[in-house]
């Protein structure tokens, strides 16, 4: 043990005259502990929400989109074979777009509709599973009128089920001496799907290839491809791979840059929310500065007498450095464990609860990031040794003969 540590160890055990620094520096390690528990745990809690937010988003659209400049893919099996024999590329299926009105016997708006291949989409999307009645493959299977599958929201609003016809008009119709005539189906809801997101389940509508190309004006060929890939981490990459193998010609896009406003404003708020919740620990930091002050102002004959027995500027310094680091470290370590307990008893038990028409999941997500942990142990650790830097170099600055004088 060396002499620094023993001396310092000795200061840290409270007497009767310094009951009063005790209790500041044991204010000072639950202010640390404190703060390091609460970033954890909203962190956690933040994370968890962003990566539920990422799961639903990507959950209901592809990982990557792959379209071609200045019109449609003709052949979209051919293009579907040869991107899916790109490493990490997992399924393809083709995909159109287009907009129209949706009317029913009580009520007409707007949507989006998504047309696609029922056996090839439910191997890219997870539409398959938020299906809350009737399958995405009877599509293909409806025997006179086109099926259709509508969103919860949607069909609430409409006030239409499964079996319930319904009316799409589409404004792109043929050309005639009176103007362009809109593209009328009457289509029969096959399916009703909830994604928990209100955005997709009021306002979008799964159809067939076929029935997409007539409300369209399609008459071959698809909008674009929809990707899955293997992991969704390296989507960007993989997405190069793509761009790379099928040439100039087309635009490939992962769902980070297609979502990219998104997740750069979840990105900073969580920035945000880090810095805002490190002042509960810096809080904590002026807490150990006072400590150590006072500390210091208690043992300036001590200090003095060290010097005197040869004792040299940096020992001194490193005797109330390591008094600061034990308070610092010793609430970054019960911080740390308290969080960490907290996260995982709250995910367990799921005690709080969250409204589904306001949040799209039930209970209050935990996400527990080591890199996080890390970062605020870290940040924690050296926000209070910084905190012992003033008061150990004042201790250092004391004459034995000025603080003996008087002795």
């Amino acid at each position: 043990m060396s002499f620094e540590w023993f001396v310092s160890r000795r200061y840290l055990r409270a007497k009767r005259k310094q009951k009063f620094v005790s209790l500041i520096s044991l204010i000072s390690v639950v202010g640390v502990a404190v703060g390091v528990l609460a970033l954890i745990v909203v962190l956690a809690v933040y994370t968890g929400f962003t990566e539920g937010l990422r799961d639903q988003i990507i959950g209901i659209n592809a990982h990557i989109l792959v379209q071609r400049y200045g019109g449609n893919i003709d052949d979209p099996e051919e293009l579907v074979r040869r991107v899916e024999k790109i490493k990490g590329v997992a399924a393809a299926a083709p995909y159109i777009y287009g907009q129209a009105l949706i009317t029913s016997n009580h009520n007409s708006t707007g949507v989006v509709l998504r047309g696609i291949d029922p056996k090839s989409a439910e191997r890219v999307i997870n539409i398959g599973k938020d299906m809350k009645a009737g399958r995405l493959k009877n599509l293909d299977r409806t025997k006179g009128r086109p099926g259709i599958v509508l969103g919860r929201e949607l069909a609430r609003q409409l006030d239409v089920g499964r079996g319930s016809r319904i009316r799409l008009i589409s404004p792109n119709g043929p050309l005639s001496p009176m103007g362009i005539l809109p593209m009328i189906r009457t289509c029969k809801v096959i399916g009703i799907f909830e994604t928990g997101m209100f955005e997709y389940d009021s306002t979008l509508a799964f159809i067939s290839l076929n029935t997409a190309r007539s409300l369209t004006g399609m008459t071959r060929g698809v909008d674009g491809l929809e990707v899955r890939v293997t992991d969704i981490d390296q989507a960007g990459n993989i997405a190069a791979r793509i761009r790379k193998q099928l040439g100039r010609g087309y635009s490939v896009r992962d769902w980070m840059q297609i979502n990219r406003n998104l997740f750069a404003a979840l990105k900073l708020e969580k920035t945000g929310i880090f810095i805002a919740l490190d002042l509960i620990i810096l809080v904590a930091a002026l807490n150990i500065i006072s400590a150590l002050v006072m500390v210091v102002m208690e043992k300036t004959r001590d200090i003095a007498i060290l010097k005197s027995m040869g004792a040299t500027t940096g020992s001194i310094m490193r005797i109330f450095f390591y008094q600061g680091a034990v308070i610092g470290l010793t609430g970054t370590l019960l911080g740390v464990m308290g969080g960490l307990g907290l996260c995982a008893f709250l995910k367990r038990y799921k005690l709080i609860e969250l409204p589904r028409n306001v949040y799209p999941m039930s209970t209050l997500p935990i996400q527990v990031v080591p890199s996080d942990v890390t970062i605020i142990a870290v940040s924690a650790v050296l926000i209070t040794l910084a905190a012992t830097l003033y008061p150990s170099w004042k201790a250092s600055k004391i004459r034995p003969a000025e603080a003996l004088t008087y002795e």
